[in-house]
């Protein structure tokens, strides 16, 4: 996981959020998928860097190279 990524179950009940903030990375990543650019992003949260949106989107990366679940 990059280390701006963390999961606490004291926080969103351990749903990834960006380090030192309560954004969860799927809002970054829902965010991204409608359409906004990286620009879009830093505007609506300033306290959020573009190493974070970054760090989001290869957080993303790793999940989506794990094997899916075999189905019964």
């Amino acid at each position: 996981m990059p280390e701006r990524i963390v999961s606490d179950a004291s926080i969103l009940g351990g749903t990834p959020v960006i380090k030192g903030t309560r954004i969860p990375v799927y809002l970054v990543l829902d965010y991204l998928a409608d359409g906004y650019s990286v620009g879009d992003i830093l505007s609506d949260f300033p306290y959020l860097t573009a190493e974070d949106i970054s760090a989001a989107l290869e957080y993303a990366s790793q999940l989506a190279r794990e094997p899916a679940p075999i189905s019964p």
